[in-house]
């Protein structure tokens, strides 16, 4: 690869699946500038470490699980959901671990998945057009015309929910949450160190 990457490469290239259409392009403007102010949410050394262990499994050293949601909703946005879909890729690495004797890679769908790319650039019920529901992170659900107007501040809002996602993920990765001991009280719902405190769901 000759040409030389930069953060705002991705603008030359062709986009089928990102709005053209912000109604406000200033308010489009200010908000990405916000986002440029705002901490990475992942650092160099947690790729640089992904990289490495992904370079294992390439070469059959490791398995690789990777597991989530389609895409994430605002509104499931939750510390019980988080955590359940941690807790899930936990067991199943255990399981894939015996099976196969080898450590597991765990890679989640998560902290992010907040777009979703669409075929067509509207969409038609009982005679109404609009824009297609393309995620969050762009517009709303509802088919009126106010939710599905591209929203800005919805970057935002997807910021603010990954960077929380991606904090709560580390503290139950490091802080007792993923240890093989808990293996049991995994399954009961039960585990030392839950936001929630040390209780049964």
């Amino acid at each position: 690869m000759t040409e030389r990457w930069t953060p705002s490469s991705w603008r030359a290239k062709p986009a089928k699946h990102i709005p053209q259409d912000y109604p406000d392009p200033a308010e489009l403007a200010r908000v990405e500038g916000e986002l440029r102010r705002m901490p990475p949410l992942v650092f160099a050394g947690e790729a640089r470490r992904l990289k490495s262990l992904l370079g294992e499994a390439a070469d059959g050293r490791a398995f690789l699980l990777q597991g989530g949601d389609c895409a994430e909703s605002f509104k499931e946005f939750h510390a019980d959901n988080i955590r359940d879909t941690f807790r899930l890729l936990l067991q199943m690495a255990v399981v894939l671990t015996f099976a196969g004797g080898r450590p597991v890679v765990k890679v989640g769908r998560i902290a992010g998945q907040f777009a979703k790319p669409r075929s067509e650039p509207t969409e038609t019920i009982d005679g109404v057009t609009l824009p297609p529901y393309r995620g969050d992170i762009i517009n709303g659900q509802e088919f009126d015309a106010l939710s599905r107007a591209p929203d800005p501040e919805r970057l935002m809002k997807a910021y603010a929910q990954s960077a929380a996602t991606l904090n709560l993920l580390r503290a139950f990765a490091g802080g007792g949450y993923a240890n093989l001991y808990n293996i049991h009280r995994w399954t009961l719902g039960f585990v030392e160190g839950s936001p929630q405190g040390a209780r049964y769901r």
